[in-house]
């Protein structure tokens, strides 16, 4: 079972939510490079709120996550397509339920 987490909610500046889109779709290379991550998705909650919510087995995997590409990529860019810097949670998954 995965047992960590990671959720950031991000708000795209206004005019900007097709490139922040974007970016998180050209960001799948980069996560699958990562032998850590175990999931990872990148959400649209409403037109301008997006997030991305990410699974690992350990901390190890959660933490080289923090510190790869796609984090570097996301913070590069953040004051170009973000109304402010991204809030990181870190959760604990108490119960999952993964397909095959």
């Amino acid at each position: 079972m995965t047992k960590h987490a990671l959720y950031v909610p991000l708000k795209a500046k206004p005019g900007k939510e097709q490139e922040l889109a974007a970016f998180l779709r050209s960001a799948v290379p980069l996560v699958n490079d990562e032998p850590g991550t175990v999931s990872w998705y990148a959400i649209q909650e409403g037109p301008s709120s997006f997030a991305i919510f990410d699974t690992f087995d350990d901390e190890d995997g959660r933490e080289a996550h923090l510190t790869g590409k796609v984090a570097a990529a996301l913070m590069a860019k953040a004051d170009e397509l973000l109304e402010k810097a991204p809030d990181i949670y870190k959760l604990e998954i108490l119960a999952d339920k993964l397909g095959k």
